[in-house]
């Protein structure tokens, strides 16, 4: 089934930054300075690559480009998680394997915070259209979330 994703492998983290540091540069010189770039929607990173390790590639693409959306796949998730939240003090995506092509579909193609967004009687298509990134639809969750704390169930303010 196509679903309209271009995916570029690396079989090395090398050929991963080498990808990575190319679409980037075609990207920032073709958007305002001060725009948050991200040349991938999502850059899925194993940890244990053939010539360095994932989170040693995670924390490069990061120190260019502190907005770009990594998640990382490990058989190894406890330690992984627990050693990645140290290294990179943000908050990362990890996914354990073996997984399945449904859930890493569901994962790059946000479904989860569509779900959440459409709790709150939201029309997500228009969201999807705008193209938002990860990070701003995890803000757009957090504010709509607080604000039905805030408010009664409907999410209006008292």
């Amino acid at each position: 089934m196509d679903r309209g994703h271009v995916v570029n492998l690396a079989q090395t983290g090398e050929k991963c930054l080498e990808i990575y540091s190319e679409r980037l540069y075609g990207v920032q010189s073709n958007t305002f300075p001060n725009s948050r770039i991200q040349p991938f929607d999502a850059v899925i990173l194993d940890y244990n690559l053939p010539d360095r390790n994932g989170l040693e590639i995670g924390k490069e693409i990061l120190a260019i480009n502190s907005h770009q959306r990594i998640i990382f796949v490990s058989g190894y998730v406890k330690d992984a998680l627990s050693r990645t939240i140290n290294e990179l003090n943000m908050p990362v995506e990890i996914l354990q394997k073996p997984l399945s092509n449904q859930i890493l579909i569901d994962i790059v193609e946000e479904t989860e915070i569509y779900d959440e967004l459409k709790k709150f009687k939201i029309d997500v298509s228009a969201f999807k259209n705008a193209g938002f990134r990860h990070e701003s639809l995890r803000k757009m969750l957090n504010v709509l979330g607080e604000r039905k704390i805030d408010g009664d169930e409907d999410g209006k303010m008292e």
